[in-house]
């Protein structure tokens, strides 16, 4: 557990409503670790960012069946503002089956198009994000994009574009493992550390080293 750079057995405040949340299972287990590299993932991911794969940080999420609690809309670049500039790029993968009973991934389309949103929380309520939406976006959000994938499936997202996912109401578990990505380039913003427990990348420096290894470099053309 020591490992983990974030560990919540419950982000939410709420104890009938988990949302188990952890960051860093690549340092934990085997099978975490290789998926970085695996060429389902790395190539489209380098064809996405048009270049070089450099690792941010892997996340782990579980909904327990019956009580699972909801993954409140969001931007991740949001939390990701230390690194600039944007050229970023979520994985998402099923651990589960996931659906809309639960809880599987929403999309907000065309939402990449708008400004960094200020932070209102990633569990607990749905509804936080109205806050700081206008009404022209408020709308949108009348008519969400559910993903519902397979085991094993996989989307991707920009890290502009608001997501969530409800509650799980089913009798199984809803499990993911998230994998977050930067175009390699990107630079440190910030002087602290920009994960919990390893060294500071000073402000203006690339973001490099073995705690953010380089994925993979598509061949040059001739």
């Amino acid at each position: 557990r020591g490992l983990f750079y974030e560990y919540n057995s419950n982000e939410s405040t709420d104890p009938n409503h988990v949302l188990f949340h952890a960051l860093g299972a690549w340092r934990i287990a085997p099978g975490f670790h290789d998926l970085l590299w695996h060429r389902a993932f790395t190539v489209p991911a380098a064809q996405l960012l048009g270049g070089s794969v450099r690792f941010w940080h892997d996340q782990l999420f579980c909904k327990p069946a019956h009580h699972g609690g909801v993954v409140a809309w969001h931007q991740d670049y949001s939390y990701w503002t230390r690194t600039q500039p944007l050229a970023h790029l979520t994985c998402w993968i099923g651990l589960d089956d996931s659906n809309r009973e639960n809880g599987c991934m929403q999309y907000i389309a065309r939402s990449h198009h708008w400004p960094d949103l200020p932070i209102t929380g990633l569990a607990g309520d749905m509804t936080a994000i109205n806050a700081v939406l206008n009404e022209e976006q408020r709308r949108e959000f009348q008519h969400p994009v559910a993903v519902e994938l397979k085991k094993g499936e996989a989307s991707f997202h920009h890290p502009r574009l608001v997501h969530g996912s409800f509650a799980n109401h089913s009798d199984h578990s809803r499990r993911a493992t998230v994998i977050n990505v930067m175009k390699d380039g990107v630079r440190s913003a910030s002087n602290e550390p920009l994960l919990q427990g390893i060294p500071a990348i000073p402000a203006g420096e690339k973001v490099e080293g073995r705690f953010f290894p380089l994925l993979y470099a598509p061949a040059a053309r001739s």
